[in-house]
C-alpha cells in the first residue's frame, strides 16, 4: 500500500502541512514536532511524490540532459560537471542519448517538456533553425553546453574554439612545419565549420602559409576516421609534417596509422589534439593536446540553467571559459 502524506499526518497526530514543511526543510517548525514527524516517516518508510510535489509547486526540481553519445568520453566529463552542480541546487537530472540525428533530438525535447522538467541542457552536433525554433518555444529555460549557435539568442557556454585552433596551428608555424593538416570533425557542425576552420586558416595566412583543400580532411571524430585520415593523408605527393586533430579519438587513430607504418611521432609527424580527456594520458607517447575545461563546461552551464530557472540575474548569455594547449610527447 502506497504511504500517503494523510497517514504520516495522522499517525503523528499533526496537519498534512506540518508534514509539508519538514519534508521540504522549511524551518517554521518547532525541534519537537519536526523530530516526531521524521520518526514517523522513517517508520512508515514514506515517500514524497515528486509529481505531485510538482503539480502543486508548478516545480518539479528536474532537468533534462540531452546527449549525443553518451559513451564518448567527451560528453561522460561534461556530464559529470552537470550532475555535481545540479546535485549541489537540489535538482535531479532526466539524460537521454539523441545520436546526433535531428528527429530524435525533437522527440526528445518534446518528451523532456512532457515531463515537466524546470530545465533542459542541450549537448549537439549541428545547430539548424528548426533547433532555435523550438528552442525558442519551450516553456522552460534552454542552456547549450559545449555547443554553439551563431546567432547566440539561447544561453550558452563554450571555449574560443577559433582561437584555439589558431594557437594549435600558430605552434607548429612557429617549430618551422609548412604542411600542416587538418583532421576536423563534420563540416555540418557549426564549430567545425566556422570557428576551429576558421582559425586553422587565419593561422596559415598570418604566416604567409597557402591553404590546401587537400590538407583538411573531414572526419567523423572516430579513431576509425583517425585511421582513414592519415590513409588519405599518406597518399598525398607533399605529405604533413604536422597534424591538429578535432578530437582525441581521431586524433589516436592518425596517431597509430602513422606509427603502422614506422614513422616516429614526434620526429617524423607532430600531433595536437582537442578536448584533453584522459585519453591523452593513457597514449603513449601521450598527446599534446588543446584543453578544453570539459568538467567545467558542464558545471557551468548547469549553474547557468538554474539561473534561469530561479530567474536570477544573468549578466552574461554567452559563456567563454578560457583554454590552453598542454604539450605532451607528441610534440617537440
Amino acid at each position: 500500500m502506497n504511504i500517503t502524506i494523510y497517514d504520516v499526518a495522522r499517525e503523528a497526530n499533526v496537519s498534512m502541512a506540518t508534514v509539508s514543511r519538514v519534508v521540504n526543510g522549511n524551518p517554521n517548525v518547532k525541534p519537537a514536532t519536526r523530530k516526531k514527524v521524521l520518526e514517523v516517516i522513517d517508520r512508515l518508510e514514506y515517500r514524497p511524490n515528486a509529481v505531485a510535489r510538482g503539480l502543486a509547486s508548478k516545480k518539479t526540481t528536474t532537468v533534462g540532459v540531452i546527449i549525443p553519445d553518451i559513451s564518448n568520453i567527451l560528453y561522460a566529463e561534461l556530464a559529470r560537471g552537470i550532475d555535481d552542480i545540479a546535485t549541489m541546487y537540489k535538482y535531479n537530472i532526466i539524460l537521454s542519448n539523441s545520436d546526433q540525428n535531428l528527429n530524435k533530438e525533437m522527440l526528445l525535447l518534446n518528451n523532456m517538456l512532457g515531463k515537466q522538467v524546470d530545465g533542459i541542457l542541450f549537448m549537439g552536433g549541428n545547430i539548424t533553425d528548426k533547433h532555435i525554433e523550438e528552442f525558442k518555444r519551450s516553456p522552460v529555460p534552454i542552456v547549450l553546453a559545449g555547443t554553439m549557435e551563431q546567432s547566440g539568442v539561447i544561453p550558452s557556454v563554450n571555449i574560443d574554439y577559433r582561437q584555439a585552433a589558431f594557437d594549435a596551428v600558430s605552434s607548429f608555424i612557429e617549430k618551422g612545419h609548412t604542411k600542416i593538416a587538418y583532421a576536423i570533425g563534420p563540416l555540418h557542425n557549426s564549430i567545425n565549420q566556422d570557428e576551429k576552420l576558421t582559425g586553422y586558416k587565419e593561422a596559415l595566412e598570418k604566416a604567409g602559409l597557402e591553404y590546401r583543400e587537400d590538407y583538411v580532411i573531414e572526419g567523423d571524430d572516430t579513431y576509425d576516421s583517425g585511421i582513414e585520415t592519415w590513409a588519405k593523408l599518406t597518399e598525398l605527393d607533399e605529405k604533413p609534417t604536422a597534424v591538429l586533430a578535432g578530437n582525441d579519438e581521431m586524433a589516436l587513430g592518425i596517431m597509430h596509422g602513422a606509427q603502422d607504418q614506422g614513422l616516429s611521432i614526434p620526429n617524423d609527424l607532430e600531433v595536437i589534439s582537442s578536448d584533453d580527456t584522459r585519453l591523452t594520458l593513457m597514449v603513449r607517447p601521450q598527446l599534446s593536446s588543446i584543453v578544453q575545461p570539459l568538467y567545467d563546461i558542464g558545471a557551468v552551464a548547469m549553474r547557468l540553467l538554474t539561473k534561469f530557472m530561479n530567474k536570477e540575474k544573468v549578466d552574461e548569455n554567452k559563456v567563454i571559459l578560457p583554454h590552453r594547449i598542454e604539450f605532451r610527447s607528441t610534440t617537440k
